[in-house]
């Protein structure tokens, strides 16, 4: 599925971006119609805007702040509801200890759910295939273990390096040759831009780790590769199999086995076709007795994500439905503000047009339609401004929360602005509008005499 794609399913399933997507047409339908029956009046428009360029500007320079700061919050918000959204196919499903956090469980049971393992459950063929499946250990530690920093400390996804491109998220175009490099490499790995360079390291620099979670399990690190921008800046992804045979090390060497050695796995990572499948694997996956000690339990990749967000939860909601219209708010103060100044510096302009011939409905709209350029101008250029600098430049909006230590901007933002343009520019506009509508021409020209 192509980007276009994915923009498309997301216009017609999110109501957000839906309606957004329904206000410019709307509105630039109706400008359209405007322009070609009214060609004077709508280059009139463009010619105000030109009279006080220090006032356009400012209001301009103010609008595109406030649409971006909306636009990295919506940001925010926007991915966060995705990966908590329901979806009705392709599901992902989360195998962890029932009643454990963090999760740990056996290797034994990766082989139950393997579909490439000879010991895997016969009661779930037909609903898990081949690159449906995918395994979890996390390993953490810091390369200074006498000071760490966040700068110093590095977090390893330990998995097989099939797994990458099929199950693991933003990752379906990774570059096969980086996979070739870390599984040809015992002690490779694969590691985000912005923890290559907070390490101090390079794409063929060699590390090595103390680990903070597996105590004694100290690693020597290769990277061969840099992961793409955005998700995984923070990141890294090694071999599990690296891992695992430095526990077996670790027994042969002290002659007892580590103390995670037992319990190495962390999540174990399912993907069916619909819910229908989702409800069986669930049923056969938590009944099986092979999955009695420890229990496990599944849910959904969204359901997880989203109780792993609870602590979040008031924060968001307070971005989303305070911050997000006080900003709205602002705008709209900041456009009347603007456009009354204009109106009341120019009625004297608005009864000259009323004595040759405007009717008071073109005299409303000539005020409304150049709130609506600067707002919808500005609003498409912070939106495009926000995506291109945030997605290309900087990589993300560096807002670490959960396991999300950086957000991407989507495409939709440039209709969100160019929506928030049109609405604020409307709504700050109406009022100055009807104001200049409602101009009386014996009234003006009286105070002129």
């Amino acid at each position: 599925m192509t980007s276009f794609d994915f923009f498309l399913r997301d216009v017609l399933e999110n109501p957000i971006t839906l309606t957004c997507f329904v206000v410019c047409v709307l509105v630039l339908g109706l400008a359209f119609v405007f322009a070609a029956t009214h060609a004077k009046l709508f280059l009139l428009m463009f010619k105000n805007l030109r009279r006080n360029l220090v006032r356009t500007m400012l209001t301009c320079l103010a609008t595109l702040i406030l649409v971006v700061v909306v636009t990295l919050i919506l940001t925010v918000v926007f991915f966060l509801d995705r990966v908590t959204e329901e979806k009705s196919k392709d599901l992902k499903v989360i195998v962890t200890k029932r009643w454990q956090i963090p999760s740990q469980l056996p290797l034994t049971y990766a082989h139950y759910l393997n579909p490439e393992d000879s010991r895997f459950l016969p009661e779930l063929r037909g609903h898990i295939g081949p690159g449906d499946f995918m395994t979890w250990s996390f390993y953490g530690g810091s390369i200074d273990p006498a000071k760490k920093t966040r700068e110093n400390i590095v977090f390893f996804f330990c998995m097989d390096a099939r797994q990458i491109k099929t199950m693991m998220d933003d990752l379906q175009d990774l570059d096969e040759e980086l996979i070739n490099k870390l599984k040809k490499t015992a002690n490779g790995c694969l590691m985000g831009r912005e923890k290559i360079e907070s390490l101090k390291t390079r794409v063929g620099g060699k590390i090595k780790v103390t680990s903070f979670n597996y105590k004694g399990i100290d690693l020597d690190f290769e990277v061969v590769g840099e992961l793409p921008e955005g998700r995984y800046n923070q990141s890294a992804i090694m071999n599990a199999s690296y891992l695992y045979g430095a526990l077996d090390a670790y027994e042969r060497q002290n002659k007892k086995r580590h103390d995670l050695a037992d319990k190495p796995l962390n999540l174990i990572w399912l993907r069916v076709r619909d819910k229908e499948s989702f409800a069986k694997v669930a049923e056969v996956i938590e009944s099986a007795s092979v999955f009695s000690n420890p229990q496990v339990k599944c849910e959904t990749a969204s359901s997880g994500v989203a109780s792993f967000l609870d602590a979040y939860k008031d924060l968001i909601w307070g971005m989303k439905w305070l911050l997000v219209p006080t900003i709205l708010a602002s705008m709209v103060l900041v456009v009347a503000n603007a456009i009354s100044i204009s109106v009341r510096e120019r009625r004297a302009e608005m009864a000259v047009l009323k004595v040759l011939g405007y009717p008071p409905w073109q005299i409303l709209i000539l005020i409304i339609g150049e709130a609506l350029l600067v707002g919808g101008l500005t609003g498409l250029f912070a939106g495009a401004l926000t995506f291109a600098a945030v997605d290309y430049r900087i990589g993300g909006v560096p807002f670490p929360i959960a396991f999300f230590p950086a957000f991407m901007v989507p495409p939709q933002a440039l209709l969100w602005g160019l929506t928030m343009g049109f609405v604020t520019g409307f709504a700050g506009s109406i009022l100055p509008a009807w104001s200049a509508r409602s101009t009386r021409v014996s009234e003006v020209f009286a105070k002129v005499a």
